[in-house]
């Protein structure tokens, strides 16, 4: 290979002025061109924005993957350029393994019947996990990874080159300086009664020299202050770019929030449609048993009231009291009706309810003694009760 000795060479120098000045500046022993406040502060606010976001993309691939194992495979197939394997979620698994069992001990027993039920339940919980998963790394996760990969490596590279830029200014600023003192010591004019008259002659010699170092200590200065300042004004406007990242992290963020609570919401409503359709199976068990008086202990009702299993009856959705009356003979309040708009689409249980077609508007009330999770909803003629968390109450 043929290689260029003089650039090299002239590398290599450079290499080792800057390890010079470097050294010299961690013994403070040279000194150091400091960078306004301003940049400085800038600098800071870069480091923090990196140090955060890695935190918190590591993190929200945690809740997206507990897995660790699994997260490994996934990075190493993104690091090969390879589509990486479709992987059946928890809830999947768990669907398939209750509907295998069902098979085996009976489907048509009321065991089966309720696994395969709630197979299907889980099923659907476990490919709304694979859509919000999916939708959560391509709103949240990329852009935080496009911004690491990408901006944080290009002020990188700029701020390694400030460094650079800013050791061969200070290098050239020591070497003025030591050029300007030798100048300075040989000019001084030696004594004629203690030296020779040659004397006169090298001191003269001596300062010519240094004077034309000192002259070219100065355009190398100049140079270097040039760069510098070139260098600095790159870096400064890659920095303050650090606000238009954090503008479009907040976005994603909001992405994020707005998938996460899609997610939540068809899993409640997939549970909801779960319990109401166990309800209906005869010899279904609904929550747990209490005994009509409980036990004396020191438990504070508070505490008691709070650990608690609350669950929704399923089977009469009301109090018997209410379940006797026909809604068709009641007449809405005088006041206290409001409008509210069906969120999800919902299939009546019985004649008792009304069914939805989600983002209608229907007229809404509640009754005495009437369940708070339930509303009595009329649209037109016909009238039933309407469950709340389907619903969007308006003004």
């Amino acid at each position: 290979m043929d290689f260029n000795m003089k650039k090299l060479a002239s590398d290599a120098g450079i290499f080792f002025t800057r390890a010079v000045q470097f050294t010299e500046e961690k013994f403070g022993q040279a000194e150091k061109t400091e960078l306004d406040a301003h940049f400085e502060n800038l600098l800071a606010r870069a480091d923090s924005t990196k140090g955060w976001t890695e935190k918190i993309l590591r993190q929200t691939e945690v809740l997206l993957q507990p897995n660790p194992s699994a997260r490994v495979e996934e990075f190493l197939y993104e690091k090969l350029d390879r589509k990486v394997p479709s992987r059946v979620t928890n809830g999947e698994l768990l669907a398939q393994y209750m509907a295998e069992a069902a098979g085996e001990l009976g489907p048509t027993t009321p065991y089966g019947k309720t696994l395969l039920k709630v197979s299907e339940a889980e099923k659907r919980l476990g490919a709304a996990e694979r859509d919000f998963i999916h939708t959560a790394s391509l709103s949240f996760l990329t852009p935080l990874r496009n911004f690491l990969e990408g901006d944080w490596r290009a002020i990188s590279k700029e701020r390694r080159l400030l460094q650079n830029r800013r050791l061969d200014l200070d290098a050239c600023k020591a070497r003025l300086k030591k050029a300007k003192a030798a100048e300075a010591k040989a000019t001084t004019v030696p004594d004629f009664q203690e030296t020779r008259p040659r004397n006169y002659i090298l001191s003269a010699s001596a300062s010519a020299l240094w004077n034309d170092e000192v002259d070219k200590a100065e355009q190398e200065l100049r140079v270097a202050q040039t760069e510098f300042d070139r260098q600095a004004e790159v870096t400064r406007l890659l920095l303050e770019g650090i606000s238009s990242t954090h503008a479009n992290h907040l976005r994603c963020l909001h992405e994020f929030v707005k998938s996460q609570t899609t997610y939540y919401a068809q899993c409640y409503r997939h549970m909801l449609d779960l319990q109401k359709q166990l309800g209906r199976f005869p010899g279904t068990f609904v929550g747990t048993t209490e005994p009509a008086s409980p036990p004396l202990s020191s438990t504070s009702p508070t505490t008691a009231a709070a650990t608690m299993p609350v669950v929704p009856s399923v089977a009469g959705l009301a109090p018997l009291g209410e379940a006797a009356l026909c809604l068709e003979e009641v007449a809405p309040p005088a006041s206290g009706t409001r409008k509210a708009r069906v969120l999800y689409d919902y299939e009546a249980a019985d004649s008792s309810e009304l069914a939805l077609l989600a983002d209608e508007l229907i007229t809404v009330y509640s009754l005495p003694g009437m369940d708070p999770d339930w509303l009595v909803g009329e649209r037109g003629n016909k009238k039933g009760k309407v469950p709340v968390t389907y619903l969007e109450l308006l003004s």
